[in-house]
């Protein structure tokens, strides 16, 4: 069985569809500061922690157009979120199992007003421990601190701490964290380097019998 006692899940693209919402809300809210954001750039800067509102900047943009921008996006992405379908097909399932054997939290990059939109009407959260969205945290990831502050929180090692992530900036962090990585194969995210996770497969579903129970 696995060495590991705990399980510390990304959200976003890996317990639900969320990013390429994100990315449309975004992509359509910079193109009003004169930003034509192609997805590929979008991942790359993602992939390094930085955001969209740099390139507007870049191009002329001043803290009070971004600011607005901003705030439009969030409105928009909030819509979005209310009108188009998120969910991943056994996420439920999974996280029940898991529950049973496995301490489990969220470390999640989300906002919390965007994450309870989320489980508004989910049953997700019932099945982990705690969830720490981007208020519990000084540095997001590609930082290792969301990682730090779950290890820190449940009083463990990484050692025996399992991460699981979607994309380049959540792998990086798990890493730094000094945390064992399985990556959940995301169309959305399939182009960032991945290459460095412990493991990878291709469903959540996959996780207890191709990682877990190999250990």
């Amino acid at each position: 069985m696995s060495r590991y006692t705990h399980i510390l899940f990304d959200h976003d693209g890996v317990l639900v569809n969320t990013e390429p919402l994100y990315f449309r809300a975004t992509q359509e809210c910079v193109a009003d500061l004169g930003v034509d954001l192609r997805l590929g750039d979008y991942l790359a800067m993602m992939a390094e922690g930085k955001n969209a509102w740099e390139l507007a900047r870049r191009s002329g943009a001043n803290e009070s157009a971004i600011d607005q921008a901003r705030y439009r996006r969030n409105s928009r992405y909030r819509e979005l979120l209310n009108s188009e379908p998120i969910d991943i097909e056994g996420v439920d399932e999974v996280l029940a199992e898991l529950s049973r054997c496995y301490r489990i939290a969220i470390v999640t990059t989300a906002l919390r007003e965007d994450f309870e939109l989320i489980h508004r009407g989910r049953d997700i959260v019932s099945n982990v421990d705690f969830v720490l969205t981007r208020d519990a945290y000084s540095n997001s990831k590609p930082h290792p601190d969301p990682y730090l502050a779950a290890l820190d929180r449940f009083r463990i090692s990484p050692e025996v701490a399992l991460a699981v992530e979607d994309s380049q900036r959540g792998l990086t962090a798990a890493i730094a964290a000094g945390l064992d990585c399985v990556v959940v194969h995301n169309e959305f995210t399939t182009t960032q380097d991945l290459s460095q996770a412990t493991y990878h497969i291709d469903h959540l579903k996959d996780l207890l019998p191709h990682v877990l129970r190999q250990r």
